[in-house]
């Protein structure tokens, strides 16, 4: 297990909080019964390992009370209610956020009680009081915008303001923000502030009646404002329970991370809890990594906010309340799919367009080897072509078959060139190959079968001297092929074969993305000739083909560099959000752990849906950070221009990804060895 004595396949060993929203039965102006609710809801939250437990708006009482509120002996009994759980939370590790109303210094406010250990935080009163069409609640209580005061309770005083976040003894990442309902309806939410004053995870206690289509209204806000405030966003609101007289109430629950739904409960259900589990590292590293943030912060004019400091132990539960990908480049849901390779096809054919024009080129040059990355790149060029209003006789294709060069990829090189129409012709490269080799005293020049880097490079190199030559002799330019993995793991030769170009199509694109780009491509933007061309090539294995074949098999690019699909997971956490390898290595374990469970890309072969262990994932995983820190850099340092594709970034020194060339993996590779089990 890992050196620090934590348990490796515990979420919470990997700075993930545990958040549960809990929707109870609501017993209309009951405090007492619903104390039996939150107590029961809240020790279920404790044995699941919750950090926070979170109840609706005025969950202690129901929101539905109308002028109940104004008498005193429910205001009495709300707050008596209050002072139990407050003692019950003392057999629980969790933080417990309710609702309650409390008469403080003259005026009735509509609270939430943030409770651990026995012990009561602070209270945060509500914001903005809704006082339009169904709402009256201005009828009944005050605002606690200019509200900073404390309250005794139990015998011990807590604060009471808007201004105030809790935060983990120890851990900075792991603070907590409170508002309630309206107040995330606001043009100036306090939960903007709050962010601002690092909480990393907000939640909203809300009441929130429902109508047709508000909860899709409710998710949006939810949504953006995680993705706005870089921020973890709770919300549970009122359920089955309250008043029906005039409303109803759905109790939907809703946890967002970023911009991502982390899960949403069952609505018109009640004695649920919605769990999740927040990665408040990563929320912390994209603060850390947007200075627009940290701006904001120093720009902002608000008062300054307190901080409640708590006790934090987390638990050592092994179950994850989260899905993760299999493939964080590829979505799973076919319309987004969709999308995404319509976004990112047409990114790289408008790319290249403005290229051709700008240089006033009469042609362009692809080397075509009938593998993915050259026949993905020659499908863009002939959609620029079109676009423009060229013939795609001015493509010039040239497939240059070499030492290992195999039939079929050969046959669908010139398959594909037929189909798509562009100027197709061969060039046997091993000729020149060979009086290289021997030129330079090469073993396999006199006879030796001697397969190295050199005679993989001398094949490489040549290729690329035809390309640029014949790209100069046509008034042309060299589109390249090599595609964004390529590149992190520096499986390219530097200044030739796939490093080297003119302009680089798909040197923003991921491998695992391509193979669905010609899928989507073969189906929307070509014919059907083409189309069955473009889907063969996606049946053959990925190999450079610079060795002859051995005992029947060829050579396969995974087996130098391991699998694409653990390789472009591990290129994403890495380089979007800079977490540390033994965190990506437990991410990678939860997404490919078993194959049958989870989803897959649509039309994804079922022959390739495999599951990966620990051992597989340790293994590949150094190999990646020995390439990617320690031989590559200088390569990445020096490629030619080309379009960023998405969001998860780009290697290109003028881009997302700026390294010195000298560095090493050592401290990358110590810190993932320390910490993950050998099996």
């Amino acid at each position: 297990m890992a050196n620090s004595g934590k348990n490796f396949y515990s979420p919470a060993a990997h700075g993930f909080v545990r958040i549960a929203c809990a929707t109870p039965n609501v017993h209309i102006a009951d405090p007492r019964a619903n104390l039996s609710e939150h107590v029961q809801l809240a020790h279920k939250a404790d044995a699941a390992g919750a950090d926070v437990v979170l109840f609706p708006e005025l969950s202690l009482t129901g929101y539905t009370l109308e002028d109940l509120f104004l008498q005193q002996t429910l205001q009495q009994a709300a707050k008596a209610a209050l002072e139990v759980l407050i003692t019950a939370s003392q057999d629980w590790r969790a933080i417990v956020v309710c609702g309650v109303p409390l008469w403080i210094e003259g005026a009735l406010y509509n609270c939430a009680a943030v409770i651990q250990g026995g012990a009561l935080l602070g209270l945060v009163p509500k914001t903005f009081l809704p006082n339009y069409r169904e709402f009256y609640e201005k009828r009944w209580f005050a605002s606690g915008h200019a509200l900073n005061t404390e309250l005794e309770i139990g015998g011990v005083s807590a604060p009471v303001t808007t201004h105030q976040v809790f935060q983990a003894q120890g851990d900075a990442a792991f603070t907590l923000g409170v508002e309630i309902c309206e107040d995330m309806w606001s043009p100036d939410t306090p939960s903007t502030r709050l962010a601002l004053a690092g909480a990393t995870v907000i939640v909203n206690l809300s009441a929130s009646p429902v109508t047709v289509g508000k909860s899709r209204v409710r998710k949006r806000i939810c949504e953006a404002t995680s993705e706005r405030l870089m921020c973890a966003y709770a919300f549970s609101a009122s359920g089955p329970g309250e008043s029906t007289t005039d409303l109803a109430w759905d109790g939907q629950s809703l946890v967002y991370e970023l911009g991502t739904l982390l899960a949403e409960g069952e609505r018109f259900a009640s004695d649920t809890l919605t769990l999740a589990d927040i990665d408040v590292e990563r929320i912390a590293q994209e603060r850390l990594r947007t200075a627009t943030f940290a701006d904001a912060r120093r720009f902002s004019a608000k008062e300054p906010v307190q901080t409640c400091l708590f006790d934090h132990k987390p638990h050592a539960l092994t179950d994850f309340y989260r899905t993760v990908d299999r493939f964080p480049y590829v979505p799973n849901d076919r319309d987004r799919l969709d999308e995404d390779c319509f976004e990112a096809f047409n990114i790289q054919v408008h790319g290249l367009m403005r290229r051709i024009e700008s240089t006033q080129s009469e042609s362009v040059v692809i080397g075509v080897s009938g593998g993915l990355d050259s026949t993905h790149a020659l499908i863009v060029a002939c959609k620029a072509f079109d676009r423009l209003g060229r013939p795609r006789s001015q493509i010039r294709g040239y497939t240059m078959p070499g030492f290992g060069t195999t039939s079929g990829s050969k046959s669908d090189a010139h398959k594909l060139m037929r189909a798509l129409g562009v100027t197709a012709e061969e060039i046997d490269i091993r000729p020149a190959s060979k009086r290289m080799l021997m030129d330079i005293g090469h073993p396999y020049g006199q006879g030796e079968l001697v397969y190295d880097v050199v005679f993989e490079n001398v094949q490489a190199g040549l290729r690329t001297d035809f390309l640029f030559r014949l790209a100069g002799q046509h008034r042309g330019f060299v589109v390249g092929t090599g595609d964004l993995s390529e590149l992190a793991l520096g499986w390219c030769t530097y200044g030739v074969g796939d490093h080297m170009s003119h302009y680089n199509v798909n040197c923003g694109a991921p491998k695992t993305l391509i193979q669905h780009l010609i899928r989507w491509a073969a189906r929307t933007e070509f014919d059907a000739k083409a189309a069955r061309v473009l889907r063969s090539v996606l049946e053959r294995e990925i190999s450079p083909e610079l060795v002859p074949v051995q005992n029947g098999q060829a050579q396969r690019t995974e087996d130098k560099v391991g699998p694409y699909p653990l390789q472009d997971f591990t290129l994403y956490y890495l380089t979007r959000f800079g977490l540390k390898p033994s965190k990506i290595a437990f991410l990678q374990y939860q997404a490919w752990k078993d194959a049958t469970a989870g989803d897959w890309p649509p039309d994804y072969p079922q022959a390739d849906r495999r599951a990966y262990g620990i051992a597989d994932i340790r293994k590949w995983m150094e190999v990646f950070l020995f390439r990617f820190f320690t031989i590559s850099q200088f390569k990445r340092s020096a490629v030619p221009n080309g379009p960023k594709l998405i969001s998860g970034g780009a290697l290109s020194p003028r881009g997302d990804w700026r390294a010195p060339s000298d560095s090493t993996a050592t401290l990358w590779l110590d810190e993932l060895r320390t910490n993950l089990p050998s099996e």
